[in-house]
């Protein structure tokens, strides 16, 4: 069909005004074919969103405790299917150090600390299920060994770490080890009183890295090559307290009737008052809160810091309790 003005028929009709003025007139089934396109996008986009899946938790990363290991059917293995009931879809990395589950539990007694975090900031840095960022989730050691990479290794990102029973300003004593570990933690009871800051002993035995002798602070200060540095004693790393800060959450659980770790406040980063070994101060009042050596204290004024309290032994958790008071910061 030709227009009146011997063009391709569009739809549109030129007539004139009364005026004289040329006039381009859509006609009604042109109008609605427009509007229909114009509007197409909006309605497809809006159907689109309607019918997206919802967004995927998460992901969380497991570090166990000394003597455990990532898939004991009776410890993180339990925990990871806990977790993958309570928050369906989540994606759950419990970290395996080492070839197999029995290498996993010697090098969480002999693998140099700083060797393992630096093993997991590798295995984080290379999961793409993990790079938009992660809650993770330390048990007992594995506490401060998280705590580590939130400082150390800042990409992907850490969200929002839970220390369960961790040693945060380390250990003076170790009056009682897990599980089938008694022969081995009486080695290290040994090791540690020969001289727990020897060089030896410092990069061959993991316990004597979070080894804090508060009547020889000096000397802990200066020889202790894994948590002196990561609790800013000899200096101040600015890295190390930006990259903590950047947490949401750090959630601190404390066992009030913990037989494992010595001194007990060391869970929510108390330790015992320097020079001598019986008083016992929070992490308020201690040096590294007041200069605010590590950003603990603005975190804390910010609502980031979350303690934590349980009666019962180390590691001693309900599932109750585990889903009432540990899950909802995981989702």
């Amino acid at each position: 069909m030709q227009s009146p003005a011997g063009g391709v028929a569009t739809g549109i009709t030129l007539v004139h005004s009364p005026r004289g003025h040329v006039i381009a007139k859509m006609a009604p089934s042109c109008s609605r074919r427009l509007l229909a396109a114009a509007l197409l996008p909006w309605c497809c986009a809006a159907w689109a969103l309607g019918h997206l899946d919802p967004p995927s938790p998460p992901p969380l990363v497991i570090w166990h405790g000394m003597g455990d290991s990532c898939c004991n059917p009776m410890s993180m293995g339990v925990i990871k299917k806990m977790v993958e009931k309570e928050i369906p879809g989540i994606y759950v990395l419990s970290l395996e150090i080492g070839k197999n589950m029995m290498e996993d539990v010697e090098n969480s007694f002999f693998l140099n600390v700083n060797v393992q975090v630096n093993m997991v900031c590798q295995i984080l840095e290379k999961d793409p299920k993990l790079q938009q960022g992660y809650n993770a989730i330390g048990f007992s050691q594995g506490g401060q060994f998280l705590r580590a990479v939130a400082q150390r290794c800042p990409t992907p990102p850490m969200m929002t770490l839970v220390s369960v029973g961790g040693q945060h300003q380390g250990v003076f004593g170790l009056p009682r080890c897990p599980g089938e570990s008694s022969h081995i933690c009486d080695f290290i009871r040994k090791s540690l009183n020969a001289g727990a800051y020897s060089k030896v002993v410092q990069e061959r035995l993991v316990q004597a890295q979070y080894w804090h002798d508060p009547i020889k602070e000096s000397v802990y200060r200066n020889y202790s090559i894994f948590l002196a540095d990561i609790n800013q004693e000899r200096c101040v790393n600015e890295s190390y307290k930006k990259n903590l800060m950047a947490l949401k959450k750090f959630v601190m659980v404390k066992f009030f009737n913990d037989s494992i770790v010595d001194p007990v406040d060391s869970e929510w980063f108390g330790f015992y008052r320097s020079g001598q070994a019986k008083e016992t101060i929070p992490l308020q009042e201690s040096t590294l809160y007041t200069e605010d050596r590590l950003g603990l204290k603005k975190m804390d004024k910010a609502g980031k810091l979350v303690f934590l309290a349980k009666e019962g032994d180390h590691l001693q958790i309900s599932k109750e309790w585990f889903t009432a008071h540990i899950i909802p910061f995981l989702k």
